[in-house]
């Protein structure tokens, strides 16, 4: 697999690259952060990572891949969270009201996490990649960046990252502005693109009921 683009807009006017990255970023340097903050308004306003899908809640199915891949694990999410702490990971809750986007879980995820990177996944990706952190590490270590993004062939795919800790005061700084656009505060950073076309199933997000008819139906047709 090739990463195909970087964008190298320093944050802020902020070199943060201090030298070249002596080892391999490991999975065990990595927590995962499951984001099931959103407000679902295309499902009605359901809490889309408690629908089932075969009989078992959907941010379940993402949360036993991502588990596997990482050190350690936390759930975004602010509503239901005792029912998302029932699947045996910590669960934070946004700092910003009124469902704020992403970028508030990921600041949550930030500000929580214990290790040097953050990969983040959306809780409605049944069929994430069991290698996915694995291919996000090597690339964030051969280039350098502050960020690493999924990318399905045609577009960016930024809820599939994976962070440096070292973007957390960069964040909170955009989100205390009042900005929300993930594409907006990426032009802040060094970041690289991650080519995920080979794996275009993880991309198969669950937004509304036809969606998650549609990922049975798939589901189904599985071994």
């Amino acid at each position: 697999m090739a990463e195909f683009y970087c964008i190298t807009a320093a944050a802020a006017g902020v070199d943060r690259m201090t030298g070249n990255r002596e080892s391999m970023i490991t999975p065990q340097a990595v927590t995962g952060l499951l984001l099931a903050g959103g407000g679902s308004r295309r499902m009605g306003g359901e809490d889309k990572g408690l629908l089932e899908l075969a009989g078992r809640p959907l941010a379940l199915w993402v949360l036993e891949r991502l588990t596997t891949q990482v050190a350690t694990v936390l759930i975004s999410a602010n509503r239901n969270t005792a029912s998302y702490a029932a699947f045996g990971a910590e669960v934070i809750t946004d700092r910003y009201r009124g469902f704020a986007g992403p970028l508030a879980g990921f600041a949550a995820g930030l500000a929580r996490a214990r290790t040097p990177w953050l990969a983040t996944v959306p809780c409605d990706s049944p069929f994430l990649p069991r290698d996915l952190v694995a291919r996000l590490c090597t690339a964030a270590t051969a280039s350098q960046v502050d960020a690493v993004v999924a990318h399905d062939g045609e577009r960016l795919q930024p809820v599939f990252s994976l962070l440096s800790r070292d973007v957390r005061a960069d964040l909170d700084s955009f989100l205390a502005a009042g900005e929300r656009k993930i594409d907006l505060w990426l032009e802040r950073l060094r970041w690289q693109a991650v080519d995920f076309s080979d794996q275009q199933e993880m991309f198969a997000n669950v937004n509304t009921p036809a969606d998650l008819a549609a990922a049975s139906a798939l589901l189904a047709k599985r071994p």
